[in-house]
């Protein structure tokens, strides 16, 4: 009986100074080197404009439609799309026809935004969800591609516009993975500054 009572004593404390350690002491830490070393990204990269107001993260897309705004990849998080609490693709593999079917949708409806003739290229990425549904991200060409129209409607010297789509184009990360890319929401609240 007393040999009973030592391990289960044993282990009552060991499992109370495991529980402080690992859910109180190490949390702790990692909170705390994340504020002092990544402030900004242990925050949620959140982006916020001269008023102090909230406008978004750079980690995560937003849908825009106007065609004042480029628009971003197309989304499958949540039932209507850039859901960041319901993140996720579609899971349609290459075989599936309701894949083809809202492939072919998208490429008409795209090259019709945009002003493309029935036999131009689309980038893939302007058609395809991403496997997160949140990808904050177009290609470069995407942008490109969605440029004239952009101009158009805001009344901009396209130039202009091609200009600020070259200034937010990230490169590879490291130089050899990816490829460059154009955050949506950064690369759309620097067109209210462009006159």
């Amino acid at each position: 009986m007393k040999d009973l009572l030592i391990v289960l004593r044993t282990g009552f404390v060991v499992t109370i100074i495991l529980a402080l350690v690992c859910c109180g002491f190490y949390p702790l830490v990692v909170y705390g080197l994340g504020q002092v070393l990544f402030h900004h990204k242990a925050n949620g990269s959140l982006i916020v404009d001269s008023s102090g107001t909230v406008r978004g993260s750079r980690l995560l897309a937003q849908n825009f439609t106007g065609p004042a705004f480029f628009h971003p990849r197309p989304s499958a998080a949540g039932a209507n799309g850039y859901d960041a609490t319901s993140s996720g693709g579609s899971n349609w593999g290459p075989t599936s026809q309701k894949l083809r079917d809202a492939l072919k949708v998208r490429i008409e409806s795209y090259r019709r935004e945009n002003g493309l003739k029935n036999t131009d290229a689309v980038p893939a990425d302007a058609v395809t969800a991403s496997g997160s549904g949140l990808d904050p991200h177009i290609s470069a060409d995407n942008a490109r591609m969605q440029a004239e129209r952009v101009a158009s409607a805001r009344k901009i010297d396209p130039g202009k516009i091609l200009d600020l789509i070259q200034k937010h184009t990230a490169p590879r990360d490291l130089c050899i993975f990816g490829e460059p890319g154009v955050n949506v929401l950064e690369l759309n609240l620097s067109l209210d500054a462009v006159r």
